[in-house]
């Protein structure tokens, strides 16, 4: 298996440093990519790791109603804004192929990984939690309305099919784990005792997201150079604009909280979607964005570390 032999090696690549070390290893994934791209033809293998790693964490991740707060609704409105914003922002920065890819980066909810990033930074997790399930579920239910005007293929066959498959990436694990929760309650238990493994995983598949958008690079010789800088500015700017908002709508309660919750993206779902339904051009987008909000992250860690030095 490759994310055990992968999980082997993070283990000490991760320790003793976390924030500096996971952050180098997700750079090691993509400049791998870059450099391998004939790996691109296990890219078929992104969808089930996303499976599996949605299943671990939604085994430990109920929403309850007293966990919500007005400020989560708001964070949802402006995640969903932010998607055609940047779709706005690619048009004017480069055209349709930086608009597609602005669009992913932007519209992509909040990632797994944040409430774990909050827990490092000592601040309240539950938070954080409720934001990745409600982003989560929402942006999934949307995206089979949206994606196919955003992509010019507006058809009852293309809902259909988006549907099928976030359905299958999304709400199939999240069923599954339900299940296995009532049947084995202390399944909630997995995640800590997987976290590596889901870490390693989630490697794997930068490798291969980045592997395949460096085939498709190198067959269409088309593609200038500037395009893809294009990309990496705007999902740059994107990155930087959702961490500030985030910061000013959580108030003086909960800034980081949501500031994480809004700058910290589930980035291989939307990935996965650029590579399903648009191009490896597209999913440039949140490949990049990978990159800003982990450099964000380094550095929130080192800082917490800093100041709260381990015992």
């Amino acid at each position: 298996m490759p994310c055990g032999a992968a999980a082997v090696f993070l283990r000490r690549l991760i320790l003793p440093n976390p924030a500096t070390r996971r952050t180098a290893a997700i750079l090691l994934a993509i400049v791998l990519g870059a450099l391998l791209p004939q790996a691109h033809v296990l890219t078929w293998t992104v969808r089930w790791l996303i499976i599996g790693q949605l299943f671990v964490v939604f085994l430990q991740t109920r929403l309850s109603r007293s966990s919500l707060r007005r400020s989560h609704l708001v964070l949802l409105a402006v995640n969903i804004a932010m998607g055609f914003a940047a779709w706005g922002l690619g048009w004017m920065a480069g055209g349709r192929d930086v608009a597609l890819a602005a669009f992913f980066a932007g519209i992509t909810p909040t990632a797994s990984a944040a409430p774990v990033i909050m827990s490092f930074l000592n601040g309240q997790v539950d938070y954080v939690v409720a934001a990745f399930l409600l982003s989560n579920v929402v942006v999934a239910v949307l995206l089979p309305f949206v994606l196919p005007f955003v992509l010019g293929r507006a058809t009852p066959a293309s809902f259909a099919q988006i549907a099928g498959s976030i359905g299958l990436v999304v709400f199939a694990p999240m069923a599954a784990a339900a299940v296995v929760r009532r049947i084995h309650p202390r399944a909630a238990a997995w995640p800590a005792q997987l976290r590596n493994v889901a870490f390693a995983c989630w490697i794997v598949m930068m490798f291969l997201v980045t592997a395949n958008a460096s085939d498709f690079i190198r067959r269409q010789s088309g593609v200038p150079p500037g395009v893809v800088l294009r990309i990496a500015a705007v999902t740059a700017f994107v990155s930087v604009v959702n961490f500030a908002l985030g910061w000013l709508i959580g108030g003086r309660r909960f800034h980081r909280e949501a500031s994480q919750s809004l700058g910290q993206k589930n980035t291989v779902f939307t990935i996965y979607l650029a590579l399903t339904y648009a191009s490896p051009l597209a999913a440039l987008g949140p490949t990049f964005y990978v990159i800003w909000h982990n450099v964000w992250n380094s550095w929130q860690l080192h800082r917490a570390d800093r100041r709260h030095p381990p015992a």
